[in-house]
């Protein structure tokens, strides 16, 4: 997570700073999770909507490998465009590759990071190399590739979830709702000395990362 970058600037927890990404910790450990893909090409890729179809802008010029498809990029269809890469993946027997968009989609006030679809790539089965999709902008965005910019984050998942949704037991939830008004009666504590206010007014505190840290550090333990 490059700070300063697409996860914020290095701004402490203090008051007067402005809130950045990096500050939440389930959003960075969310994007530190799987492997992200970088756009490989010298050549910068700019995608827009023109009259109701994808426009793909980019001097391509002569392809480095005759046996690579080129340009690597496609329409697909209306409101999408396609990229094929050149990466052959394996995972274990009874895993997948989920695809999904690069967390600096979601910090970008420019909105010009490209929107990858989600998809299960089941390797077991599918030694190629794959192509990956990606919503159109809208109109008047654009999308933007760059040298070695993340485009899309890749995550290992059990190929078959096997989940059940089911309703928590009375003892269960009891036992949780007296666990979080514990929590709640202890918060200023766990707060002490991580409580602050943002440029907009928000008020932010360390419980969550203090207990966090803790966690970390018994299943070390253990």
């Amino acid at each position: 997570m490059p700070i300063p970058g697409w996860a914020g600037e290095p701004q402490p927890r203090v008051d007067g700073s402005h809130e950045q990404p990096w500050h939440c910790t389930p959003f960075s450990e969310a994007a530190r999770y799987g492997v992200e893909l970088l756009y490989p090409f010298e050549e910068e890729l700019r995608v827009t909507r023109w009259r109701g179809k994808v426009r793909l802008d980019a001097d391509w010029g002569e392809p480095a490998d005759l046996d690579l498809m080129w340009p690597p990029f496609r329409s697909f269809g209306e409101d999408y465009y396609s990229y094929q890469v050149s990466l052959d993946l394996m995972v274990p027997e009874g895993f997948a590759v989920l695809t999904q968009p690069h967390p600096r989609y979601f910090t970008d006030p420019t909105n010009t990071t490209p929107l990858a679809v989600p998809a299960l790539i089941r390797t077991e089965w599918w030694p190629m190399m794959f192509f990956c999709i990606f919503k159109a902008p809208p109109k008047g965005v654009t999308h933007v590739f760059r040298k070695d910019e993340p485009f899309m984050s890749l995550i290992v998942v059990p190929a078959e979830p096997g989940l059940e949704l089911e309703p928590q037991t009375e003892e269960e939830a009891a036992e949780r709702e007296l666990r979080a008004r514990r929590l709640a009666a202890s918060r200023d504590a766990l707060a002490e000395g991580t409580r602050w206010v943002s440029t907009t007014d928000t008020v932010f505190d360390g419980t969550y990362r203090h207990m966090h840290r803790a966690a970390k550090a018994r299943d070390r333990g253990r």
